[in-house]
């Protein structure tokens, strides 16, 4: 598995592709994603070639953005398909990265540990320090696609969508669900009555 060229030529199509008004769903959610699965892999003890078919997973998640915001997940798993045979991946690892992919979707389902580790990764920065940069960039990008029409809308999404969350990795709950919490008291705050 050559991820190292894998992913060279993956992030250039996304840098170049991707619409601009994508500014939560770009590279640097890639990057994002990919830091944090290999952190939340080194403590769930994930190494080796389960963690290039992890990282890989994670570079591909979102590419199905290339084609749009519906379905994505499904082309992203297309696509995977069409790159990974050029660089060593066999039909079993693409398997098993198609489904790690397929963990990501919301609301998201997870049975492998690789496959709970993306779900966990994708949706990390909810209970972080920079829960609130990051989510700006979410706002500002489903603003633009109408899927939420004024702030108070979105924070009233994201109260919904954190309460509901739960993540599966031991390693996650640890470290994320605490400053989850209190995000979600903050948004809270923020709602005004409708």
């Amino acid at each position: 598995m050559d991820y190292g060229s894998l992913k060279k030529v993956v992030m250039k199509r996304l840098r170049e592709e991707l619409p601009p008004h994508l500014t939560y769903h770009n590279t640097g959610h890639v990057r994002d994603v990919i830091r944090a699965a290999r952190e939340i892999a080194a403590k769930e003890g994930i190494r080796g070639e389960e963690l290039r078919r992890l990282k890989t997973a994670a570079l591909f998640h979102d590419t199905g953005f290339l084609f749009g915001a519906e379905g994505h997940e499904e082309h992203s798993c297309r696509l995977a398909g069409e790159y990974l045979p050029r660089y060593g991946y066999t039909d079993a690892d693409i398997h098993k990265i198609r489904g790690m992919i397929l963990a990501t979707r919301i609301p998201q389902h997870a049975e492998t540990l690789a496959e709970k580790i993306l779900a966990d990764a994708d949706l990390d920065y909810l209970g972080r320090d920079d829960f609130f940069t990051v989510g700006n960039r979410l706002f500002r990008e489903l603003l633009h696609t109408g899927v939420v029409k004024n702030e108070n809308e979105w924070n009233a999404l994201q109260e919904k969508f954190l309460e509901k969350h739960t993540y599966f990795t031991g390693t996650s709950r640890e470290n994320r669900n605490k400053k989850k919490a209190e995000n979600l008291q903050v948004i809270r705050s923020k709602l005004t009555p409708v």
